[in-house]
């Protein structure tokens, strides 16, 4: 039976949030412990090219800006552990989380920045491209670039689809929106500006069948209209899903206030607090509207603070 780890502040996840909430509370010498998770860094170590967050007049790579946001965290003495918190209890006084590999961690406060996750359609043809690097993608904003002259197709209805498929036009000589339903769940303002833009062609009631490919690259998708069963080939270098996110909060479903849609929900607006005293929340596990690395860094600085006066006021 290994020893019970007691800690002051324990940080579940990384990305921006997860680090400028360790550089915040390092500084005030809560001693945090951070576990990067599944993906360390966050979803911006998929991104290329960060050019919206302050301070990088020039740009940088998101896996970049996460190193250096790491160490950063990490010259005020964070301790960051690779791995992943697969376990929580908050049903007591003391905070347990266990670690993947068997630690038993008791923490005066917890910060949850576990961030979200790109929905994808689950297509196995969609997988492997996607795992291949060869033209599939959820993010337009950080790949669409690679795609500049090219043809794609993006699927889905919502407002970032349409905000997407713009955002693509733009690059891109053709660009072919694939909405399964026979109108578009975006607001009025997002759909007609799509249905504006000359190099959009919307196919209402299609669905993909396929991604088709060589082996290395995506050339086209197979799509079928659901209402007549007829289907089509469309040529296309690159692949975009639009269909959402989902927060990874599945852990803590038994003892935090979750959202329909599993976002957590703040206990005090403006505030970082859940409905647990103690437990806090920063980035894309809570923010389903901004979803952006800078909004994400003040959310953790936030939750730091919180946290830290949290801590000030039992002792």
């Amino acid at each position: 039976m290994s020893a019970i780890e007691r800690i002051q502040c324990l940080i579940i996840g990384s990305g921006p949030a997860g680090y400028t909430a360790a550089i915040y509370a390092a500084r005030a010498d809560m001693k945090p412990v951070l576990y990067e998770g599944l993906q360390p860094g966050g979803q911006l170590t998929t991104t290329n090219e960060v050019e919206n967050f302050p301070g990088y007049r020039d740009g940088v790579t998101g896996p970049e800006m996460m190193i250096e946001l790491k160490e950063q965290a990490q010259r005020f003495e964070t301790d960051v552990r690779p791995g992943f918190i697969d376990r929580v209890d908050f049903s007591g006084d003391v905070h347990k989380c266990w670690s993947e590999d068997g630690t038993e961690i008791h923490a005066d406060t917890v910060i949850i920045s576990t961030g979200a996750s790109a929905k994808y359609l689950g297509l196995e043809s969609e997988q492997k491209y996607l795992e291949l690097g060869g033209g599939v993608s959820a993010c337009a904003v950080c790949d669409g670039f690679f795609y500049r002259g090219h043809e794609t197709v993006i699927v889905g209805a919502g407002d970032s689809a349409c905000e997407e498929a713009h955002y693509l036009s733009k690059l891109c000589t053709k660009v072919t929106m694939l909405v399964r339903k026979e109108e578009f769940r975006a607001s009025k303002i997002m759909a007609e500006r799509v249905r504006k833009t000359e190099n959009i062609e919307i196919l209402y009631n299609t669905e993909t069948k396929e991604v088709l490919g060589d082996g290395q690259l995506v050339t086209g998708v197979k799509a079928i209209n659901n209402k007549t069963n007829e289907e089509i080939e469309i040529p296309c270098t690159g692949f975009f899903v639009a269909i959402g996110h989902k927060p990874n909060t599945d852990i803590f479903k038994e003892f935090l206030k979750l959202d329909e849609t599993g976002y957590i929900e703040y206990e005090k607006p403006g505030s970082s607090y859940t409905n647990v005293e103690g437990v806090f929340v920063a980035g894309d596990a809570a923010d389903k509207t901004y979803r952006q690395a800078v909004t994400a860094a003040g959310t953790g600085c936030m939750a730091a603070l919180d946290a830290e006066r949290y801590l000030s006021a039992k002792h």
